[in-house]
């Protein structure tokens, strides 16, 4: 029993941390802590003198936690669903059931759950809640979004219908009945492919979130090492400019070509210095202050010093920028992020094209995404766009880092960046951040 309690609060814990921005994440955690308390029952509260508080323990393990199912499943389903879960009142009317049964026991004085009676709304929030889980993989229509879809369904619905069948059917046929030794075996098949996916798939955000600080361990890494190289180039490259000053004074007189080769050093050191800088300020911490700003306004900034640019590769650009959606960002970062974004839809485009730049609202997120119809790139990489000093560009002023710097910016607004792209039919970068309501 304590594994079972360990394994479901573990996966609560792991949920929040991953993204607690997420609803959905927390209303997974919400009914995995609920159904632990099972475990926290057997475990803690089955000593003599603490029945009360095994009983009550165990009512509300059995009440709140399909409950706390159905409400994920809305939330996470999305569409309709979702906007229904959002509704204060649906909410609460949902909560009627478990409260009921909550007061039965009560005004009873019993405390233990009365099955019968719980089967007959647990039932249908079990099965609609298997119902919305499945048919959410059938109706989203982009490919890794509906691989993940998959992957959680498979891990919950088998476990969810084997509660039902085990512990609420069971148990309201025949009280006596031992279910944890069924319903065990599901919740070991549910972790077991949870923890497989994990590595392989992701499992609600939690990859994305392990990937995340990999690559954020990596600018910093990188952040260190440019600051070194900043500092060593800006040191020895004064010692170039002191040396070019004492020769123009001294050795060097009336010479013009002398005067030339030394117009050429200081040129070249004062570009070391400044590249050394361009590239130091994209790989550091860099200061963040967030407020509240309209993302369709910051798109339009954004777009606004490329026009010209647009204009004169003969690039048709086609905005789509919903206003009063609003989000917790450095305007000023987030604005340089989208600049970066279509500045390499620009040079994907050179020879002219189609750009679409959006910003619309899906479900709890804004997205700002940027369509070109440049080349495109091949799968592997794509894997490796985000990575520091990494370019499908190279020349004098591509460091590698403008891709890096946009997810710098989205890791600091609690968002994420996602590109999609194939040979020959173009790139779409989406950035994605939670949504400010009111």
């Amino acid at each position: 029993m304590l594994y079972y309690l360990t394994l479901l609060s573990a996966a609560a814990i792991v949920l929040l941390a991953a993204n607690f921005r997420s609803a959905s994440n927390r209303w997974a955690a919400f009914f995995l802590l609920c159904a632990s308390l099972g475990g926290v029952a057997e475990q803690w509260l089955s000593a003599p003198g603490l029945g009360t508080a095994y009983k009550i323990a165990q009512l509300l393990n059995h009440t709140l936690t399909p409950y706390g199912v159905l409400l994920f499943s809305l939330v996470y389903a999305g569409g309709r669903a979702e906007a229904a879960a959002r509704a204060y009142r649906l909410k609460g009317w949902l909560l009627l059931p478990p409260l009921a049964t909550v007061l039965e026991s009560l005004l009873l004085e019993r405390l233990a759950p009365n099955f019968p009676l719980l089967l007959t709304w647990t039932a249908p929030y079990y099965l609609i809640a298997c119902w919305l889980l499945v048919s959410s993989c059938a109706r989203e229509q982009d490919r890794l979004r509906r691989r993940s879809r998959i992957v959680t369904a498979l891990i919950t619905v088998p476990t969810l219908l084997g509660v039902l069948v085990f512990i609420n059917i069971a148990k309201a046929v025949w009280p006596s009945f031992d279910f944890f030794r069924y319903v065990s075996v599901f919740i070991v098949y549910s972790f077991a492919i949870a923890l497989l996916c994990v590595f392989v798939y992701g499992v609600l955000g939690v990859k994305v979130k392990v990937e995340n600080d990999s690559l954020a361990g990596a600018m910093k890494a990188a952040g260190m090492g440019t600051s070194l190289l900043s500092h060593t180039i800006k040191n020895e490259a004064g010692k170039i400019a002191i040396s070019v000053e004492n020769l123009r004074g001294t050795a060097v007189g009336g010479d013009t070509a002398a005067e030339e080769h030394l117009a050429v050093i200081e040129r070249a050191a004062s570009h070391l210095t400044e590249m050394a800088g361009r590239i130091h300020s994209r790989t550091r911490d860099f200061a963040w202050n967030p407020a509240r700003c309209d993302a369709g306004v910051l798109m339009r900034e954004a777009l606004e010093p490329l026009r010209e640019r647009f204009a004169g590769q003969g690039v048709a650009v086609d905005e789509a920028c919903a206003e009063r959606l609003y989000v917790l960002a450095d305007p000023v970062h987030l604005r340089e992020a989208l600049g970066n974004v279509l500045a390499n839809a620009a040079e994907a485009m050179e020879s002219g094209g189609a750009l679409e730049a959006g910003v619309r609202l899906s479900r709890r997120d804004v997205v700002l995404s940027v369509r070109d119809t440049g080349p495109g790139m091949p799968p592997g990489l794509l894997e490796r766009v985000w990575e520091p000093f990494y370019s499908t560009k190279p020349g004098k002023d591509n460091y590698g880092l403008g891709l890096s710097y946009v997810h710098q910016v989205m890791r600091k607004c609690g968002g994420k960046a996602e590109i999609d792209s194939e040979p020959g039919q173009g790139t779409v970068v989406r950035l994605r951040l939670p949504s400010l309501r009111g």
